[in-house]
């Protein structure tokens, strides 16, 4: 199948879960991760959410498929056939052999990080994420996914991230997860980051209409606390 093929199948299979192409990292002969059959992928195709695209297909099977990690469950129900149908190699971030995700989506879209950890995109800022990846033992034409360098936060002048957390665990270094999961179990986290979502991310000025609702940030902040 011609890549723009290929790319316009798993787009269209895709569609019902509101996981989205987001990008696709090629690679010279032996640079790729292997693949199923031994072999090594010339490209691999991330698969993810822009804001809270997913968040309606996976909170109506989260109703009837109870258990731990339900989103890392319910995105291999989606991509795992999808992968099975297109002869290709799923990979997730949740699982071994554990892959390169970050530098896949730099490399892909030339996201930077935050200073929060997250990838920040110049359209979704901080509201977006990567369930999943399909390799390919094919060369697919990235032209029309791939958005080119982007570093949002280099132009924020006020960065409010950076002092709106109110465990203070966000700094130009980096986020701190221990003083962040500490305040997360006072009274005061519960009522405020654990109810709604991160203040931090929160105050980002970036891709505020990708924002996730109350009702998915609960979920994110409920499995950063475990």
């Amino acid at each position: 199948m011609p890549a723009f093929g290929m790319l316009a199948t798993l787009e269209e299979a895709l569609r019902p879960s509101g996981i989205r192409l987001r990008g696709v990292v090629s690679f010279a002969d032996g640079e790729g991760p292997a693949l199923f059959d031994g072999g090594g992928a010339r490209s691999v195709v991330l698969l993810g959410n822009a804001g809270g695209s997913i968040w309606p297909a996976f909170s109506q099977w989260r109703r009837d498929h109870p258990g731990d990690d339900p989103l890392d469950a319910w995105s291999k129900a989606v991509i795992g056939p999808i992968a099975e149908a297109l002869n290709a190699t799923p990979f997730y971030p949740s699982d071994p052999p554990y892959m390169p995700f970050q530098q896949w989506a730099m490399r892909a879209e030339g996201l930077k990080a935050s200073p929060l950890g997250i990838l920040i995109h110049p359209t979704y800022g901080l509201w977006h994420g990567y369930r999943g990846a399909l390799a390919f033992a094919e060369s697919l034409d990235p032209e029309n996914l791939n958005i080119g360098e982007r570093s949002a936060c280099e132009s924020c002048l006020e960065k409010p991230c950076l002092s709106t957390c109110p465990a203070g665990a966000i700094s130009s270094s980096g986020f701190a997860v221990g003083p962040c999961r500490t305040y997360l179990a006072t009274a005061e986290g519960k009522a405020g980051c654990m109810t709604e979502g991160c203040a931090a991310r929160n105050s980002c000025p970036i891709g505020t209409a990708y924002r996730y609702s109350d009702a998915q940030l609960r979920f994110h902040m409920e499995a950063l606390f475990r």
